[in-house]
């Protein structure tokens, strides 16, 4: 529980960049060192949104996280 606390305030500290675009991260889960988002608005649909997720969330979360080692985006 306390992982998916520290992934939440850093998602919290990321989504105002992603919103500024018209976009935002929901935090889905988290299941043995993997982190499940959900990329909203604008970012659901953009090209970049692999990019969004491995240069910047992934890059973010590894580096302050030790125990997550990926980020998934989770499309509906």
């Amino acid at each position: 529980m306390e992982i998916e606390k520290q992934i939440i305030e850093i998602l919290n500290k990321v989504k105002p960049y992603l919103q500024h675009d018209g976009g935002d991260v929901d935090f889905v889960k988290y299941d043995d060192g993997i982190c499940y988002v959900k990329l909203q608005g604008a970012c659901a649909g953009c090209a970049f949104a692999d990019l969004t997720i491995a240069n910047t969330i992934e890059d973010i979360l590894t580096s302050e996280i030790p125990e997550v080692i990926s980020v998934q985006n989770i499309d509906e």
